[in-house]
C-alpha cells in the first residue's frame, strides 16, 4: 500500500474548492498589476509640464535669483552708513574709521584716500571703488579765483589769483608773499609739520611772528584745499607725554588732563577740558579735532 497516495487523494468537492481558490488568486494578482499600470500612467500625467509652464517657471527662478543679488550703483564713499557698508562686505571697524574721519568734518577725495582711511583689503578695494563716484570738483580742482580789480580809468577788470594748497606749498613759493622771507617761511613749514598739516586756513595766523596784514596775503594765495589725514590722541588713554606732542597742548596742560581724567573716571566730552587749568579754550574747537573720547 502506497502511504503518500492519501495525501494526494481529493474529493470532487476539495478538487472545486482548490480551483476556485487559485482562480480568486490570479484574479487578484492580475488586478493588481492593471491598477499598478493605471496609478502610473495617471501620476505621470500629473507630473507632466507642458513647455509654457516650463518656460514660466524658469521666469520666475531667475527674478528671484536676481532679487537675492546684489546690485551696486554709483555712489560718493563719504556717505556711506553701516547698513550700505555692510552689504559692501565692509568690516564694523572699517566703517568706524570712515565715520570717525567724516566726523572731523573731512572728505575722501580718491580711492587711494579711501584705503587710507579705512585700512580695507586691496580686494575688496578694486571690486567697490569702480563704483565711487566723487564730486566734479574733486576731479578739477578749483585751483584759482578770480577778483574784480579797478583799473586807472575806474572800470572793472578780472584779475586772476591762483590758489595753491598750503600743505604742499615749498619756502621758496610761500617767500613769494610780500612780508614772508627766510625765516618766516620756515616757521610756517615747521609749524605745518609739527600738526601733521593745516586743517583750515586760519591755522596760519599762529604761526609766530606773522603780521595779520601778511597773514591776509598768504590766505589769498594758499589754502587747504587737500585736508591731511590726522592720527588722533584719544584722551582717555594716551600719556602725558603723548598729548604733549600735539602742538596745542604742553607737557604741564597735558599731565593735568592724565591726573583729571584718573580723578573724574575718563573725560567724557570735550566741553570738560576747560575745566583743567592752564587749558587754552578759546581753541577748544580746533583742538578736539586732533584728540579722541
Amino acid at each position: 500500500m502506497n502511504p503518500f497516495k492519501s495525501h494526494f487523494k481529493f474529493s470532487k468537492q476539495e478538487r472545486s474548492g482548490i480551483f476556485f481558490l487559485l482562480l480568486i488568486i490570479v484574479a487578484l494578482q492580475v488586478g493588481y498589476l492593471v491598477y499598478s499600470k493605471v496609478a502610473n500612467n495617471h501620476s505621470a500625467k500629473l507630473l507632466k509640464v507642458d513647455e509654457t509652464t516650463q518656460v514660466q517657471i524658469d521666469a520666475l527662478k531667475k527674478s528671484a535669483r536676481q532679487k537675492d543679488s546684489l546690485v551696486i550703483y554709483p555712489f560718493n564713499p563719504n556717505y556711506i552708513t553701516d547698513y550700505k557698508g555692510y552689504t559692501l562686505g565692509l568690516s564694523v571697524i572699517e566703517i568706524d574709521r570712515l565715520h570717525q574721519f567724516r566726523a572731523a568734518d573731512k572728505f575722501i577725495n580718491s580711492v587711494q584716500d579711501f584705503q587710507k582711511v579705512t585700512l580695507v583689503s586691496d580686494s575688496l578695494l578694486n571690486k567697490i571703488s569702480p563704483y565711487f563716484k566723487f564730486p566734479d570738483w574733486v576731479k578739477k580742482p578749483k585751483t584759482s579765483n578770480s577778483l574784480l580789480v579797478k583799473d586807472s580809468e575806474g572800470s572793472f577788470k578780472s584779475n586772476v589769483v591762483h590758489v595753491k594748497d598750503i600743505n604742499l606749498a615749498t619756502a621758496l613759493e610761500l617767500k613769494e608773499v610780500n612780508g614772508v622771507g627766510d625765516k618766516l617761511s620756515a616757521r610756517i613749514i615747521k609749524f605745518r609739520d609739527r600738526l601733521g598739516g593745516f586743517v583750515d586756513d586760519e591755522q596760519v595766523s599762529e604761526v609766530y611772528g606773522l603780521e595779520p596784514a601778511v597773514v591776509q596775503r598768504i590766505t589769498k594765495k594758499f589754502k587747504v584745499l587737500i585736508p591731511p589725514l590726522i592720527n588722533k590722541i584719544n584722551i582717555n588713554t594716551a600719556s602725558a607725554s603723548e598729548m604733549a606732542q600735539l602742538v596745542y597742548l604742553n607737557y604741564t596742560v597735558s599731565k593735568a588732563i592724565v591726573v583729571y581724567r584718573e580723578e573724574n573716571k575718563g573725560i567724557h566730552s570735550f566741553e570738560e577740558l576747560k575745566n583743567i587749568e592752564g587749558f587754552p579754550s578759546e581753541k577748544i574747537n580746533r583742538i578736539s579735532l586732533y584728540l579722541l573720547l
